[in-house]
């Protein structure tokens, strides 16, 4: 079988010469051309004549299966403190300032949510006036952060917090709702008023403690990967603030690797919490489709929409899951799942587990990416997991039945805000909403019914190995180009590249994680991704935590540790 994943070939398009195309193209007479040129770049047209007799679209909720249910049922609370038990010996080198280290120095007297707030609120000052500023919150309001401390630090004093995460300090995606904050969505015209209640899982992550620290910088509407806002500002990498985070979870992504908290609450439509996470040189996972809810998240793509976690650890990152996952009833997807677990995530003897490695698509990365992917794979293997080649078909139509599905869903739900607001918008996102409005209704009925056979051929694989492993993202993190800051960009051949492993955790509904595995030449973090079945999430974890055990961390240009007084 050939390897098909193809470079996507079509011009870089930003500042002025944006300004100026974007008109053009939502112009009636004018716009269907230009139109039919771009969309044939990223394989529109051939995917019209591919054919899909037998496959029949179906529900988001029926792409996973039910899976097997774990032997023991345990409540949120004591997964989190079997997530935090587990804590892996992390390879020497920089050390984050993690979930347990909070834990620790509260209850030992050694800090207190209180001092540990205003430092945090001190140091998102001092980013705000860096030049240029690092932008990882969009919206910050300190007696809100400074009531919550309060409450926590009072709960230590007599000696009865409520759990692991009380007191630490969390930042929160604006496409999730948070009390007394509004949803922008990365826009510049939503969130009139202040969210009436919480995301589900940001109430989960507040009924056990945690200091919601302000509503986190976001790619706008979530319809781009640089992590360039031109209305807030562009999120700055910590590891190089001249470099991109990604997106679209990038302030969340920043944020936990600068060292304001140690978790994060982000969403992925097609890579938007792995990738920055990979870029900015933390973990983020992706949980299996209907596994977390997505209740008071914005409502952008919702067949492929999932909400997780962004983390300094992995064991944070297990914590968090563990508090988040489980039904909700006001979201219909998470119910009738198997019930959360992290069995065996303590085990680091990986000889019961096979690994699926697609060469070709592995090696189709940066060499740099590549060199650091195989290190933290050979480190699997050396922990006894056998590594198998497998073949993975069709991944260039996946990538362009994504591309349809997730932008005639985003362009959906814009639909009642386009007409008033349509030049409110970003010029690269009125680019890419005219381009999703030219799309045809057959082109996303076709794409949903091409999903099925890409979710046929990773259930085949599947059935062979326990993951599949590849890099997180084709590169690193670019530098940003001062042309985009005001306008965004398009930059079709970019974005395949930062994109190409992530979108089919997103397809098939399977959950999926990127973990750091070293550097680059120039210092910049590399991922790891590891999908797995559905509702495996305590595999994917697993592993994460094997790699974490032997790659080394660096520690980020832009960095303080909240627990540190100094």
């Amino acid at each position: 079988m050939a390897y098909d994943l193809k470079p996507i070939k079509a011009p870089r398009v930003a500042g002025s010469k944006l300004r100026m195309l974007t008109p053009v193209v939502e112009h009636p007479p004018l716009g269907p051309a230009i139109t039919a040129k771009l969309l044939g770049d990223v394989g529109i047209k051939g995917l019209r004549k591919i054919r899909a007799e037998g496959s029949i679209p179906v529900g988001p909720q029926l792409l996973v299966g039910p899976g097997a249910l774990p032997a023991e049922e345990k409540e949120a609370a004591a997964l989190a403190e079997q997530a935090l038990a587990a804590t892996p010996q992390a390879a020497e080198g920089f050390a984050f300032a993690t979930v347990a280290d909070f834990a620790k120095a509260y209850t030992a007297g050694e800090s207190n949510p209180v001092g540990v707030a205003e430092r945090v609120l001190a140091f998102c000052k001092k980013t705000e006036e860096m030049d240029p500023p690092m932008r990882i919150f969009i919206a910050q309001h300190e007696d809100d952060v400074m009531q919550m401390a309060k409450a926590a630090e009072e709960r230590y004093r007599q000696a009865k917090p409520l759990g692991p995460l009380d007191g630490v300090p969390v930042a929160v995606k604006d496409e999730l709702d948070q009390q007394a904050y509004p949803s922008t969505v990365g826009t510049s015209f939503l969130g009139g008023e202040p969210a009436a209640e919480d995301a589900t899982a940001v109430t989960r992550l507040r009924a056990a403690g945690a200091v919601l620290i302000g509503k986190a910088n976001m790619h706008e509407i979530g319809l781009g990967v640089t992590g360039v806002n031109p209305h807030h500002g562009a999120a700055r990498n910590p590891y190089d603030p001249a470099r991109m985070t990604a997106g679209s979870s990038s302030g969340p992504a920043a944020a936990v690797a600068c060292g304001m908290c140690p978790l994060a609450l982000g969403a992925d439509g097609g890579g938007s919490i792995r990738i920055p996470a990979s870029f900015c040189g933390v973990v983020g996972l992706k949980p299996t489709f209907g596994r977390v809810s997505e209740h008071g998240a914005a409502p952008l793509c919702w067949s492929v929409a999932h909400v997780g976690p962004l983390a300094a650890s992995v064991a944070d990152c297990a914590l968090a899951y563990a508090l988040i996952a489980g039904p909700d009833p006001r979201d219909r997807n998470s119910l009738g799942r198997p019930v959360p677990h992290l069995n065996g995530f303590e085990n680091r003897d990986l000889s019961d587990l096979r690994l699926g490695v697609y060469t070709p698509w592995f090696e189709d990365a940066e060499p740099d990416v590549v060199e650091a992917c195989r290190a933290a794979l050979a480190g699997l293997e050396k922990a006894g997991a056998e590594v198998v080649e497998i073949e993975l078909p069709e991944l260039d139509i996946l990538r362009t039945v994504h591309l349809v599905i997730i932008v005639s869903e985003m362009a959906a739900a814009h639909l009642g805000y386009y007409r008033e607001h349509r030049k409110h918008y970003a010029h690269d996102t009125r680019m890419n909403l005219s381009l999703a409005r030219r799309l045809k209704a057959t082109d996303y009925v076709h794409a949903q019914r091409l999903r099925m056979r890409i979710c046929e051929h990773f259930d085949r694989a599947l059935k062979d190995v326990d993951v599949i492993v590849t890099p997180a993202s084709g590169c690193t993190a670019r530098e940003i180009a001062a042309d985009s800051l005001k306008t965004g960009e398009s930059n079709l051949g970019l974005t395949g590249e930062i994109m190409r492993f992530a979108p089919a955790a997103n397809l098939t509904g399977l959950p999926a994680i990127s973990v750091p595995a070293g550097y680059d030449s120039a210092g910049m973090p590399v991922g790891l991704q590891v999908m797995g079945r559905a509702f495996e999430e305590h595999t994917l974890l697993r592993l994460a935590a094997v790699v974490e055990g032997v790659v080394e961390r660096q520690r980020p240009q832009v960095y303080e540790d909240p627990l540190s007084a100094d």
